[in-house]
């Protein structure tokens, strides 16, 4: 199988090279920069399951080649419309488009972009980002990717996809219930990320405040609420695990927000936060911790 990974950052860089390590046939589609530097100095990932240096195959989007048969879709929500542009020579009628992206609101996009039938669903757990040197750095355990169908299981494409992204250092893991996953995923990414922002804090920190923890549950109970209230597939039970896996959590452990906020980079607020806010305009549902929330966004973006 022939994968193409849309990028070569923190998430795209991280699973693309455990795929390659493996020995699958992996080509990164990158900027013109980011392939020099990678040219001369290797796909490098530092990692708590072990460190990886190796030379990657590298396209731009200039390039001409054969369609692929997967594509690990890993941009930043506020590069969407641009990556879609890049990668559409890439994409052949067969070619299969695996989204990694946070929240919900980039699936419609994808759709309407390559059809509805090519788009499958896909979410991952991971701590990563960029060094100064330009490598990976996976600095906890965690580095699940799930996927699945979104409409029907078992198929011969999945089963193929499946057997490719098996036995590698990464946790590939096939889910019967992906939509409801990737709910779920967008409403602990929502909390987390808005939780850590908004207090410019790790996670242990806030936890374990005076009020905290009750905090962090009331904006998992609203955005929940403003999820039902959607026709979203969520678990009745999800604020109770969504609240188990928060106590789990590392101390130190932050967002990935929160780190391109500590770099003045952009942020996916409008992606996340944002379109659940517009989701519980739509339903009548109050949202006023996540409007807090949002609104300490929007005023960083308006400082950077």
């Amino acid at each position: 199988m022939r994968i193409l990974v849309l990028g070569a950052g923190g998430v795209g860089g991280y699973f693309g090279g455990r795929l390659a390590e493996k020995g699958e046939d992996v080509t990164f589609l990158v900027r013109e920069r980011r392939k020099q530097l990678l040219e001369n100095n290797g796909l490098v990932i530092r990692s708590v399951k072990g460190d990886l240096t190796f030379k990657p195959k590298l396209i731009t989007k200039t390039d001409k080649t054969d369609p692929f048969d997967l594509v690990l879709f890993s941009t930043k929500a506020y590069h969407l419309e641009e990556a879609i542009n890049d990668l559409k020579p890439f994409v052949g009628e067969q070619t299969v488009i695996l989204p990694l992206l946070n929240g919900i609101a980039h699936l419609p996009l994808l759709k309407e972009a390559f059809g509805d039938d090519q788009v499958i669903g896909g979410l991952c757990f991971i701590e990563t980002t960029l060094n100064g040197a330009g490598e990976v750095v996976h600095t906890s355990p965690l580095d699940r990717l799930v996927f699945g169908e979104p409409d029907h299981q078992g198929s011969e494409r999945i089963q193929r996809i499946t057997d490719a992204l098996s036995d590698t250092k990464a946790e590939f893991v096939l889910s019967d219930h992906i939509t409801q996953d990737m709910w779920h995923k967008y409403l602990f990414i929502t909390v987390m990320s808005g939780v850590t922002t908004l207090m410019r804090a790790p996670i242990g920190p806030i936890r374990e405040s005076d009020g905290g923890r009750d905090f962090i549950r009331r904006l998992f109970e609203e955005g929940a609420q403003i999820m039902k209230a959607s026709g979203a597939p969520i678990d009745n039970a999800i604020v109770d695990k969504h609240m188990q896996l928060i106590d789990q959590l590392g101390y130190d452990m932050k967002s990935s927000m929160q780190r391109d906020m500590e770099k003045g980079s952009l942020i996916e607020g409008k992606h996340l936060q944002g379109y659940l806010l517009q989701l519980a305009k739509e339903s009548h549902v109050d949202a006023p911790l996540l409007s807090v929330v949002y609104q300490n966004l929007k005023v960083y973006e308006k400082m950077v």
